[in-house]
């Protein structure tokens, strides 16, 4: 390989990856994961902590079904 001037298939080969859509795939995998990682940090906490009512029923409900076993 000479460097810079590789065209982008040798550089890919270079590294391993023989085909540009395998490259694509790794590259939105990666994507994918910093996208769900920004998601999750932006909604973290996003209620603020409230119980709500249905909150109240669904853990009574967890419990009489914890009880029956």
């Amino acid at each position: 390989m000479s460097g810079m001037n590789a065209p982008i298939g040798g550089i890919l080969m270079y590294v391993g990856i023989a085909d540009f859509w395998v490259f694509l795939a790794y590259v939105l995998c990666v994507f994918s994961v910093v996208l769900c990682i920004v998601y999750g940090v932006l909604k973290w906490n996003k209620n603020g902590g409230e119980i709500t009512p249905e909150d109240v029923a669904w853990a009574k409900e967890e419990d009489a079904i914890t009880e029956e076993l």
